[in-house]
């Protein structure tokens, strides 16, 4: 067919990339614009810091520190996994609601939807809840891509809907024994959190944003991170974070922001001691951070979300 045309295959390529990278660049310009239509600013933070992060599921790519002289001075410094860190700092010195378009870095297995470097955007809103960013997410992607249809589906929902088990009442051993059902699973663990993690992966996530966006939120206390809990409608405790789905894939983590610095600690704390039960060093956890919590971060709720993702989606 190329030769019948006359086409040459460096072109066609040629052709493919300008059209993608003017699709990147056009995109990037729709963020901007809804941003500054929204009144929120634009700001920059390093990409290097001092401090890695805590979550076991996460690893910073690290690189030596050539100026390190004394015995106080870092041996390594980190590159960031996200600007959520660097940015709550802004937050608490009274920024206002800040957005952030962003290298981040983890030592991720490269794959279809994996990579040690990516772009992210990151946002956080004064005086939003949850409820109030999922909002404001679906108008983002309206103005990418308009008419898209919006599901909201509780994590426990979803569950029982998909994996047909509650994963707020089900046992560890329940769970192990559900996803053995379900799968061709090699190993075992006490964690109740894998398998959750497991039965999203292979049962949940494939079924969510078939038809659009769907958001799912209200997580289990134990995957909080760094959002704050609360008690939902049956009086069960959880999480006020949300992740979005389109066709299957996660393309944005929000969350109602934790504004204890105390609690805060506490849950790197616990980052750790389950690192170390993995035979995995701990952590110095991020003390600009704890600062300033402690300095006093607004009410806001905050969200990051992967460019790649969203073009490989519009594309």
């Amino acid at each position: 067919m190329i030769e019948q045309t006359g086409a040459n295959p460096a072109a066609l390529d040629q052709q493919n990339t300008g059209e993608r990278l003017a699709k990147r660049a056009a995109t990037l310009a729709s963020i901007r614009h809804y941003f500054s239509q929204q009144q929120l600013l634009e700001v920059e933070t390093p990409l290097l810091g001092q401090y890695p992060v805590t979550d076991p599921q996460l690893d910073n790519l690290r690189v030596e520190n050539p100026f390190a002289i004394t015995s106080a001075d870092p041996d390594y410094l980190y590159l960031a996994t996200s600007p959520e860190y660097s940015m709550k700092q802004l937050l608490s010195l009274g920024s206002g609601s800040i957005y952030q378009i962003s290298k981040a870095f983890r030592q991720d297995a490269p794959g279809r939807l994996h990579a040690m470097e990516f772009t992210m955007l990151e946002w956080y809103r004064i005086d939003y809840d949850m409820d109030a960013l999922i909002d404001d997410v679906a108008a983002l992607i309206h103005t990418l891509k308009p008419n898209t249809a919006v599901e909201k589906i509780s994590y426990r929902d979803a569950f029982i809907r998909y994996a047909g088990v509650d994963p707020f009442i089900a046992s560890s051993d329940e769970l192990e024994l559900i996803a053995r059902q379900k799968m061709d699973v090699s190993f075992t663990n006490q964690h109740k959190d894998v398998w959750l993690d497991l039965l999203l992966t292979h049962c949940v996530e494939k079924n969510l944003g078939k038809k659009g966006m769907t958001f799912l939120f209200d997580y289990p206390e134990s995957q909080s991170a760094l959002a704050r809990l609360a008690m939902n409608a049956d009086g069960q405790k959880v999480a006020k974070r949300f992740e979005l789905y389109i066709n299957g894939i996660e393309l944005a983590n929000g969350y109602h922001e934790l504004t204890d610095a105390a609690e805060q600690m506490r849950r790197f704390e616990t980052d750790n001691q389950q690192r170390l039960q993995r035979g995995e060093p701990a952590r110095e956890i991020d003390a600009g951070l704890i600062a300033a919590m402690n300095r006093g971060l607004p009410n806001c709720a905050g969200v990051a979300l992967g460019v790649d993702r969203l073009l490989l989606l519009l594309l």
